[in-house]
Parts: C-alpha cells; structure tokens; sequence
C-alpha cells in the first residue's frame, strides 16, 4: 500500500455551492484507500477577486502539469461579465469531447425508468463558443465555425466509444435542413466515419424533431451525437429523464488533458446551508477515476452510492430527503466501508 500512486488531480472548487459539494466528493474519493494530491484553485468571480483575473495563469499551469481536474459549478454572468470558465477552459486545452451518460439511480421515481442514453457533444466549435460581435449599436452577430477535422473527430471518438463498451446505436442529430453548409458538413463527415463500424447502427434526426421524440420515447435512442449548442440543451432535456442536472455526470475530454465537472449551476440561493446534492461532481468523480485507471474504486464508489439511493434513509431535499450535504457524504462513505469488509 505504502507503493500506491499518487494521483495529482487539479481541483476547482468554484462558487456557490461548489466547495461544499467538492468538499463532500473529496472526502468520499479520499475514503477508497487512493491517495491524491490536489491542487486547489479558484475560477470565475472569486479568482478575479483575488487576482484580477477570471482564471490565474496557476491553474491553467496546474491542468498542463496533472492532466486531469475536477471542476464545481461556476457561475456565467448572463447577457454580459466576463465569459464563461467552461468554454474558456475547453477551449484552452482542446476538450473537443463532451461527455454525458444519462442513466436512471434506483429509488428516483421519474416519467421514464430505465433510460440509459450517452450524450456526445462536439466541445469546441459552432455558435456555443460565442465568436459574437456588435456590428454597429443594435446589431449584433454570432459566427458558426464548423471544421472537417472537429466534426471527424468527435464522430470517431463516439464511434470508438461505441465498439468498445457495446453500444449498439448512434444518432447524429443536426439542422442541416436549414443550416445546409456547416451542419452538412457535420453529416457528411459523420458519415464519412459510420462506414467503418458497421457494427455500429447509424441514424440521422433534426434536433427540433429528436426534442419531441426524446420526450415520446427516449427508448429509441442509444447514443446521440450532437454539435456544440444543441448538445447542451439536449443534454440537459435528457437529465430531466432521471431527476434533473443534479445528479448526471459531465467530462471534457481531450487529447492531453480532461476536466471533470457538474453540470447544474452554483446555486447561491442555498450556498452555505449544507443542503446541496454532491450527487452530479460524484458522478462526475467516478468518471474521473474511470479516466485514471482506477476502475475497482469507481464501481466501488458506484455501487455505494446506488445502495445509499435504493436505501433513500441519507438523501438530500431535492431527490426526497432531509439530509445534510456531509450527512449525505457519509452514508455513502459507510457504504464504501462496509462493502471493503
């Protein structure tokens, strides 16, 4: 044991309620046994209150150095302010993959039982990454960049996804009804790479059409592969089928480095009040040890936190319960134990 590695993992805790759910996620990952060293730093409001800058150049040095972060919620002023930490930082270290298994716990009682759906969103181009500009006072323009290497390489990387965990099926869901030249080339693309995994089922929906079908029957679908913005609100329909962007998981992916985060916001209505559901950053935290090789701690850290859901004694307010943030933490940190005996 004392041979074990040690994991340098970059930790932003964000604002709101981030230190209090990253707290809780912490002392969870730091009761498998492993052993990390964090490298603690502030983003967004904070960072800018401290240092004049909405991301110090030390964490930027931190992610180069580990490789690897584990990210709050962060607030992103809306309609002005500074620009978001999460497109900044994906943008900063080609996080071009965006990665969210939607997938029901047990003891949530929702309109759609088991789903179990991926969503790969393509993390770097089209209009999400906000190239906008005031042409003249009252009008404004937005720029939608759309590249063969972006599109060919997330379509790979959910391709790749698919043959090696047994996925069955993917959909590409675009507008290229209207939007015939830049989510054409998404298609043609997409399509370019689906030729080489015939194993893999291939489809083809319009994102306003996938919308109403999703809420029909999210059955249907397996795996959905989307460009930037559509994937982020389709994303988070999709959470609403097993109880809400408190508790499913986020990953930004990229050739050298990865941020693992929450996708719900800070929510600074209850921040301080140790109410708040470290349930998404968990999730999101398993996915982190899955990236680092540390598989045994995700699916012991996964079924301890499915026994603390089936039990429903330890839950916080927004999924049922009465309990604490920390509270909540230790039950599943229990769990952990009474599985390692």
């Amino acid at each position: 044991m004392n041979n074990q590695k040690t994991h340098a993992v970059t930790l932003i805790p964000g604002d709101g309620i981030g230190p209090e759910v990253t707290g809780a996620v912490i002392r969870i990952l730091e009761a498998t046994g492993l052993k990390f060293a964090w490298e603690r730093y502030a983003a967004g409001a904070e960072a800018f209150e401290k240092f004049k800058t909405y991301i110090p150049n030390d964490l930027y040095e931190s992610v180069e150095r580990t490789r690897v972060a584990l990210k709050g919620p962060v607030t992103t002023p809306v309609g002005g302010g500074f620009a978001s930490i999460n497109v900044t930082l994906r943008k900063k270290f080609d996080l071009y993959a965006n990665f969210r298994p939607i997938k029901n716990l047990p003891g949530i009682k929702t309109n759609y039982p088991g789903v179990d759906l991926i969503i790969i969103r393509e993390n770097t181009e089209g209009l999400y990454v906000g190239l906008e500009q005031e042409i003249v006072p009252g009008v404004a323009t937005a720029l939608k960049v759309v590249t063969e290497k972006g599109s060919t390489r997330i379509a790979r990387f959910a391709f790749d996804y698919a043959r090696k965990h047994g996925r069955k099926k993917i959909h590409c869901i675009h507008k290229a009804n209207i939007m015939k030249l830049t989510d054409g080339l998404i298609l043609r693309c997409t399509r370019k790479i689906a030729e080489e995994y015939p194993e893999v089922a291939y489809g083809e929906h319009i994102v306003d059409n996938t919308c109403m079908q999703l809420v029909t029957n999210p059955y249907q679908y397996d795996m959905l592969l989307l460009e930037n913005l559509y994937g982020d609100i389709v994303s988070d329909l999709c959470s609403a089928f097993v109880g809400g962007l408190g508790l499913v998981p986020g990953a930004n992916l990229g050739e050298h480095a990865a941020i693992f985060e929450a996708v719900h916001g800070s929510a600074p209505d209850i921040a301080g009040k140790d109410i708040a559901n470290p349930t998404a950053l968990l999730q999101s935290a398993i996915l982190m040890l899955r990236h680092l090789d540390e598989d045994q701690a995700a699916d012991r850290v996964h079924a301890a936190l499915e026994k603390v859901y089936t039990e429903q004694k330890t839950l916080t307010r927004d999924v049922g319960g009465n309990a604490s943030t920390n509270a909540f933490a230790d039950a599943v940190i229990a769990a952990l134990e009474i599985a390692g005996n």
